[in-house]
């Protein structure tokens, strides 16, 4: 079988090298030379996928910038991103633009799928009138569906393979047919009655997330001002065996997804008059830890009467999660942006992150000598004890020191 991919970044890079490991002949088409040219060389720019699996494929692969490739494939699979404006409104713009290129080359009996996280209605209202200006009729002459990605970076025990592919058709025949391209790379398949439903399931399992996160959040704000541990909090409540599920606080959330895709309900949501006031106030919640942090680095340093300018402060981690090299919407960037503002000289350690060009930043070794070392993104391998021993103060934001018994260590 031939599949198509369009967009070769953190969702399509790895769904083209699955289905040519499972022996498919593959067709990635991007945007951007650069990273065509580097595919073709065996070059691989995401973190999941080494270069080895890449070059291991290149015989069943063919990587351009050309969408009249696609013409040849059997399915095509949209991985485009799908940002927010500055107004936090969806950006269809690479959406649309990919659409409006398959539609000039789209083939009879072919197979469109979008993987992009949108609104429900997307496929639907935006994908179908787009695609049927090629003069086929979505449903009969073409199958169409929406399957959802859930990639999580860094993670291995839930991969492509193993995490289950919800799957939702314009008509039970485009469902089935989408179904039968990804059982070749999934073992588990959950079909849906309609795109709009499996649209809606993924935009409801990123709320989800984002909405008990904000709420941690502000629980850990509140018990800060109570003096209330609220780590222990956390780990009290989570022995409840039932009607539980443990968040844990941090400086903010990062990626793509959480901070992005709940805005698409809101948006959506409007057109129905309806105020999604739970999805917004978690987004504000979120969006002000930072701010928070950087409250909690002056209030640690006044402590020992020391203020923030002119102060040595070394930040671990700069990435949005632990075990990838992922800078998008990381709460790092927002907390070291507001440290300098205020004066402070900054030095981080990521082993993930070389360097950070906006700021003129290059990684340090985290025995950089400072006054006061801030655990942001606790990466895996990095010695967090030694430094929070030997740091004259150490603020934790993910409370991984908490069973430590460092007196020069603050949590958040």
């Amino acid at each position: 079988m031939s599949i198509g991919i369009v967009g070769l970044g953190y969702v399509g890079l790895p769904l083209a090298v699955a289905f040519a490991e499972a022996g498919e002949r593959v067709v990635g088409v991007d945007v951007d030379p650069g990273k065509i040219a580097a595919l073709r060389a065996g070059r691989s720019h995401v973190e999941d996928i080494p270069s080895e699996r890449v070059a291991a494929v290149l015989d069943r692969c063919e990587f351009t910038t050309r969408a009249a490739a696609l013409a040849e494939t059997e399915a095509i699979l949209v991985c485009v991103p799908t940002p927010l404006t500055p107004n936090r409104e969806p950006d269809l713009g690479p959406l649309l633009g990919a659409t409006r290129s398959l539609a000039a080359i789209i083939q009879r009996d072919q197979l469109v799928v979008l993987e992009s996280t949108s609104f429900p209605g997307t496929t639907r209202e935006h994908l179908v009138p787009l695609l049927e200006e090629s003069g086929l009729e979505a449903g009969r002459d073409f199958n169409l569906a929406f399957s959802p990605e859930r990639v999580d970076p860094g993670r291995t025990d839930y991969t492509l393979r193993n995490t289950p592919k919800i799957v939702g058709g314009l008509t039970q025949a485009c469902t089935q047919r989408a179904l039968d391209v990804y059982g070749r790379v999934c073992d588990a398949l959950v079909p849906v009655s309609t795109p709009e439903v499996a649209e809606l399931a993924k935009l409801l399992e990123n709320i989800f997330r984002s909405v008990n996160i904000a709420l941690v959040n502000e629980l850990a704000m509140l018990a800060d001002r109570m003096g209330i541990d609220i780590w222990e909090v956390v780990d009290a409540a989570a022995t409840k065996p039932f009607g539980f599920m443990p968040f844990e606080p941090g400086p903010g959330m990062g990626g793509h997804c959480l901070p992005v895709d709940p805005f698409y309900l809101t948006w959506k949501a409007r057109e129905y008059d309806l105020a999604t006031e739970f999805i917004e106030l978690a987004g504000k919640v979120n969006k002000q830890m930072p701010a928070f942090c950087v409250e909690k680095i002056e209030r640690s340093l006044n402590d020992v009467a020391k203020p923030v300018r002119g102060s040595r402060i070394l930040v671990l981690g700069v990435a949005y999660k632990s075990g990838v090299g992922d800078l998008r919407e990381s709460p790092a960037l927002k907390i070291i942006d507001m440290l300098r503002d205020r004066g402070a000289e900054l030095a981080y350690h990521d082993p993930h992150v070389p360097e950070l060009p906006q700021f003129g930043l290059r990684a340090v070794d985290p025995s950089w000598p400072c006054d006061l070392a801030v655990i942001v993104t606790a990466h895996p391998g990095v010695d967090h004890e030694r430094i929070a021993a030997e740091a004259p103060r150490t603020l934790d934001l993910r409370g991984i020191t908490r069973r430590l018994d460092i007196s020069t260590a603050q949590r958040l």
